[in-house]
């Protein structure tokens, strides 16, 4: 968010974010985590509907991804790398989350596998932001298949013995499962990427 925003000009543009995450079903915790706005207040606007809310303990542990199934890890990776090109290209945080997710989204043929509070808590440990003090987790490049996917933070691999990608493409002929979640399709490149993130920063910042 521009710091030279009034405090009437923040205000607005938190409770568009607000807006945004609760249509992509984000819990109340984690609204108010990326805007900043009480729960009072979101609840009152948002959250009116007892059936809306979401249930349940929100995630907030990196070992989820670890023991996670390959397709998890795999989408996992995918809303990661989107999300760290699009903080890259110069967005905060929030508005990267929202964006990335959304692309994730379009990019997946079938019900995402990662839903939004799993996306912001693996921002979360990607980058050490919102209930995170230092991250747990960072991106890396896949020496046989070039793919970035996650892992513990400092590792540097120097076979594809972690990549999930390239697991996904050693099992994909023999794994109907593998072949309905991703179909073989272009995606997008970055100037997609940067394009829905614009599109996203204008909806925030209209007049």
């Amino acid at each position: 968010m521009a710091p030279n925003l009034s405090h009437a000009e923040r205000h607005i543009h938190a409770l568009a974010l607000a807006k945004e995450c609760v249509a992509l079903g984000a819990r109340l915790r984690t609204v108010g985590y990326m805007t900043g706005l009480p729960h009072g207040q979101l609840t009152h606007l948002f959250f009116t509907d007892c059936t809306v809310a979401q249930r349940g303990r929100a995630p907030d542990s990196p070992d989820w991804y670890h023991s996670a199934n390959l397709l998890n890890r795999t989408e996992a990776s995918i809303f990661a790398s989107i999300y760290r090109r699009i903080r890259e290209l110069g967005f905060g945080p929030a508005e990267a989350l929202v964006a990335g997710y959304r692309h994730y989204r379009t990019v997946c043929c079938h019900q995402p596998r990662i839903h939004f509070d799993r996306a912001f808590d693996l921002a979360s440990h990607l980058d050490g932001l919102w209930t995170v003090l230092t991250p747990s987790f960072s991106l890396v490049t896949c020496p046989v298949c070039s793919s970035q996917y996650m892992t513990a933070i400092g590792a540097a691999p120097a076979t594809n013995h972690e990549c999930p990608f390239c697991k996904l493409l050693m099992r994909y002929r023999r794994d109907p499962r593998i072949q309905t979640c991703f179909p073989a399709h272009t995606v997008a490149d970055v100037t997609a990427l940067q394009l829905s993130a614009m599109t996203l920063a204008k909806f925030m910042f209209r007049d």
